[in-house]
């Protein structure tokens, strides 16, 4: 009787996808951090993947959509870490200076860690010559954190800690324009000490009138 050999397993399409999809998404990152924007190419991608281009066109329009979903990928992995996920609000402990402390202080962290320092520099500089890429990050990224925040303010204000005539929008501002500032002009170094005071003395400007 002829000897029955068992049947190889199909090839798991989808998790050679993803490691595809995550060659992909690392490759362009890099290549973002070491030439800048204008010089990364689909298929110099393709090439630091190890995939054709055809593999990244079939998922991807352009390069800007590579890379904008490549840094959404990033910072949603990074938000996972710390024990997060998309729907995570700001902490609402009580103390509202504190909560806002633990959350400049993460993004310090953020902005001053290589992996996201050069991704985000890049894709913030092409922003402002590519009004349709920076209208993208903004709407992907840069709204739905700016809305966590808003959120938390508003909760201080019903708590009687903001003053309520203050517009939320415009107390965000206070708290991350000065720290996006000096990280995107390199003006000073970026440290949790400046974080903590930006809280401290936004906090005294919102604080309710007597």
């Amino acid at each position: 009787m002829p000897e029955t050999r068992p049947a190889k397993a199909a090839p798991d399409a989808s998790r050679r996808s993803e490691r595809s999809r995550r060659a992909i998404f690392d490759a362009a990152l890099a290549l973002v951090s070491e030439t800048g924007y204008a010089k990364t190419t689909i298929e110099g991608i393709a090439a630091r993947a190890g995939v054709g281009k055809q593999t990244i066109y079939r998922w991807w329009p352009s390069k800007a959509a590579v890379l904008l979903d490549a840094f959404l990928d990033l910072a949603a992995r990074a938000n996972e870490a710390l024990g997060g996920d998309a729907n995570s609000e700001i902490p609402d402990t009580g103390d509202l200076a504190a909560d806002l402390k633990l959350v400049l202080r993460a993004t310090v962290d953020e902005l001053t860690d290589p992996a996201f320092d050069g991704p985000t520099r890049a894709l913030a500089a092409e922003g402002v010559v590519d009004p349709e890429l920076g209208a993208r990050f903004t709407e992907a990224l840069l709204e739905p954190q700016l809305r966590l925040y808003v959120r938390r303010i508003e909760a201080a204000q019903a708590k009687g800690d903001i003053d309520p005539g203050v517009d939320p929008r415009v107390a965000v501002e206070l708290l991350v324009g000065p720290l996006h500032h000096r990280w995107i002009h390199r003006t000073l170094p970026l440290t949790h000490a400046y974080a903590d005071t930006l809280v401290d003395l936004a906090l005294r400007g919102l604080a309710p009138r007597p």
